[in-house]
């Protein structure tokens, strides 16, 4: 049976005139972070603040000093590599299989496996600018630093991403819109679709194919033509180890 759907998801895609990824938190478990919301996630863990409220705009602005206790505790990436799932859609994109990859993680990762369009929805950990005068850092500015990292002009160095009560960059939104529309195939990995409006963006979609790689169930599960639920690693793996054998 699980055979049967990765040679329906390979003709799929290798039919497609414009396919899409959309990824979460899943796609980067793998490589051993952490997620929010499973039973395992950061979420679920005990801290003086609820983690949701020391990634809001407000307690960074409040509270720097435990923001970035937590921020380099939890969301350092640094230590951990892009795994097979990340490789494999860079491929797909070498291959012309996959247009673009629209994520809502902030690890970098995608661009790390060698995948070049991507629309990175919250930001990444890897851009960090001065508040004051705007100066770049890199990530292991931030990561290495004692309490709240400083930029040489004083400023405090805020990392580019998301937080909450933060609006998405308006670029990234219209690209995204722009993907989704065109694309005829949404491959949907590692979300549980509850995040919006990132999530919110799926009601673009007016396309042939609608596939979801997720352990557990979404909101949009009625409205997919194939489901995984399975690792995304693993089910990416056999698709391109089909392609591969075709070729």
């Amino acid at each position: 049976m699980q055979e049967d759907k990765i040679e329906t998801f390979v003709n799929i895609i290798k039919n497609s005139k414009s396919t899409v990824f959309f990824g979460g938190a899943g796609v980067s478990t793998e490589s051993g972070l952490k997620d929010f919301r499973s039973k395992d996630g950061l979420y679920h863990e005990k801290y003086k603040y609820p983690p949701e409220e020391i990634l809001s705009h407000h307690f960074f602005l409040e509270h720097a000093e435990e923001f970035f206790q937590f921020y380099k505790d939890k969301l350092n990436s640094l230590n951990y590599a892009p795994n097979i799932a990340h490789k494999v859609l860079a491929k797909l994109e070498q291959k012309r299989i996959l247009d673009t990859i629209i994520t809502q993680n902030i690890d970098g990762f995608h661009q790390m496996a060698g995948s070049k369009n991507v629309i990175e929805l919250h930001g990444s950990i890897l851009r960090n600018y001065c508040m004051n005068c705007h100066k770049f850092y890199p990530a292991k500015k931030v990561f290495s630093s004692n309490g709240i990292p400083k930029c040489s002009c004083g400023g405090v160095i805020k990392p580019d991403v998301v937080l909450y009560e933060e609006p998405l960059k308006e670029e990234n939104m219209i690209n995204a819109i722009a993907a989704i529309q065109k694309a005829e195939v949404l491959i949907i990995g590692g979300t549980s679709l509850n995040v919006y409006p990132a999530a919110g963006l799926l009601q673009y979609f007016q396309g042939k194919h609608l596939i979801l790689i997720n352990k557990e169930k979404t909101p949009y599960d009625n409205r997919c033509d194939l489901i995984f639920y399975d690792s995304i690693g693993t089910v990416l793996q056999k698709v391109m180890n089909k392609i591969e054998k075709e070729a």
